[in-house]
């Protein structure tokens, strides 16, 4: 019998994958920076490059808190609804999530130079946190049929594999197989040892040498149910400084740090009639899998705003690369149940590792962005902006590069992604106290329309408008804004065998409300 000390040994000298189910769709969910801000900010749809003078302006242009002739401070709340349609083969299901966020709290104050024959003005320092666009926060039920089983997950994650690697000791417990297996092993391993553990999948000849394996399900039809439940966030807490050189040049930078807390949660429950009378045969699987995400990232930024004319404004920023460390964690359950004889009656096989795997920290590394912008502001009247980003999602990169699933990660994403192009408008109407506001946004797609693949046709642009309204009394400022994105995502059931894919065509629908005060 082997022992846990030879086991030991062994994970020293083995390499394994740190690596367990990332994929391409991970990577942009981690990438979007489509941060909610100020009412304000939101109402005019991000388009701040060239303006300032708003805190959540800082997230595009650090250069921008110069701008700010006061002391500021500003904390805005959002309600943010989700709905649309997911689809699975020839299923459809429409969905509806509602949030209640803090999409924006900081603050900045001006140090003026009294000096008047000096050409620096001013200078600024503030903290601004920004948050997500909640693009984590899901929620979908399905039932559909299917002519492919679960049974090809672990079927394929366990061909090539030596039975002796995916199958427990005499005597040994399934959480310390389940647990020994992943430390030495890694993920695949595991997956193939749940398959067997559950009667799903057995070797060809049960020899410790055996490297191939057959289903216990029969082919058919089946009848799946699939439900996922995903909650978190990503956001950015920015750290300002911003100079004013004489009355027309405005430059500042922003050092930053990232934040992601995710949850997803699958659940997918199959059942068959296939097969036949007296055939040892798995008719039902049930299959839970909960993952746990944290991120801690840092980024800078910086810009410059220049006043062309009284009207015209110029302004460009550059966004460095975000460098990630990602923890996660994995839980699993599974339960089958068989048919064992003529008389059809039912077995129940539950195989519950009640274990957390935790897994080695990776690195994840997210593009740069540059930022052109360009204003119009009429004293009096109000103002319109523009702004121009461009983003190489192709340039994303997982570490250690060492680790062949990232390796491989890597290869597809710079095959298969591309630079994105996005464009902002916005516009704002003075009267007196009140000011009136608009906006609209495009965003390409990050993948190349060129590929041959399966999910060649893929669309995941986005658009969307905004409006919005203003009060000033005083120093105090209270703005609303409605903003509505539309827009396309997909995921798969899973990484390989069942990899059907769900396409969520969502429509985002944000209420925020902020109140600022100057000083």
């Amino acid at each position: 019998m082997k022992s846990k000390l030879n086991l030991f040994l062994i994970s020293i000298l083995t390499t394994y994958s740190i690596a367990f189910s990332q994929n391409i769709s991970d990577a942009l969910n981690y990438a979007d920076n489509s941060y909610q801000g100020t009412a304000r900010f939101n109402s005019m749809s991000g388009a701040f490059g060239a303006l300032g003078g708003d805190l959540s302006s800082i997230a595009v242009n650090p250069a921008g808190s110069a701008v700010l002739n006061n002391g500021h401070f500003s904390i805005s709340f959002g309600s943010d609804t989700k709905t649309g349609e997911a689809s699975i083969l020839n299923t459809e299901n429409n969905f509806d999530k509602k949030n209640i966020t803090l999409n924006q709290i900081g603050g900045v104050i001006n140090f003026k130079n009294l000096e008047g024959n000096s050409k620096w003005k001013k200078i600024s320092v503030g903290i601004s946190y920004n948050q997500s666009k909640n693009n984590f926060n899901e929620f979908s039920v399905f039932n559909f049929s299917n002519n492919n089983s679960v049974d090809s997950y672990f079927l394929n994650n366990a061909e090539g594999l030596r039975f002796d690697q995916i199958s427990r000791f005499d005597g040994e417990s399934i959480t310390d197989a389940y647990i020994d297996i992943g430390n030495v092993y890694g993920y695949s391993h595991q997956q193939a040892f749940l398959g067997y553990e559950s009667y799903i999948i057995d070797p060809v000849v049960f020899d410790n040498s055996n490297s191939s394996y057959i289903s216990n399900v029969p082919d058919g039809v089946f009848n799946q149910s699939y439900r996922s439940i995903s909650r978190g966030y990503n956001g950015k807490l920015s750290f300002n400084a911003a100079f004013q050189y004489e009355n027309n040049l405005y430059f500042g930078f922003n050092l930053n740090s990232h934040f992601i807390d995710f949850d997803n949660y699958t659940i997918l429950n199959e059942t068959n009639s296939n097969g036949d009378s007296g055939q040892f045969r798995i008719n039902g699987i049930y299959f839970e899998n909960r993952l746990s995400t944290f991120g801690e990232g840092f980024s800078a930024q910086f810009g410059l705003i220049t006043k062309v004319s009284e009207v015209v404004r110029l302004g460009f920023s550059y966004d460095t690369p975000t460098w990630y460390t990602i923890s996660e964690q994995t839980s699993q359950y599974l339960e089958t149940s068989s048919i064992v004889d003529d008389n059809d009656i039912t077995d129940l096989y539950i195989v519950n590792p009640n274990a957390i795997n935790i897994y080695e920290d990776y690195t994840l590394k997210l593009p740069s962005k540059l930022t052109a912008s360009t204003a119009f502001v009429f004293k009096d009247f109000g103002l319109f902006s523009f702004d121009y980003s461009r983003r190489d999602y192709s340039s994303i990169k997982f570490k250690p590069i060492s680790d062949i699933h990232f390796s491989n990660l890597n290869q597809q994403i710079s095959v298969r992604l591309k630079e994105v192009n996005t464009f902002r408008f916005g516009t704002e109407i003075l009267a007196d106290r009140i000011s009136f506001r608009g906006g609209f946004m495009i965003e390409d797609s990050p993948y190349k329309s060129t590929v041959v693949s399966e999910d060649e046709n893929i669309d995941m642009s986005s658009n969307g408008f905004s409006l919005g309204i203003g009060y000033k009394l005083n120093n105090t400022i209270i703005d609303l804004s409605f903003v509505r994105i539309e827009s396309s995502k997909y995921k798969k059931l899973y990484d390989t065998g069942l990899t059907d894919r769900i396409n969520l065509d969502a429509k985002n629908t944000t209420f925020t409300i902020s109140v600022s005060s100057i000083f």
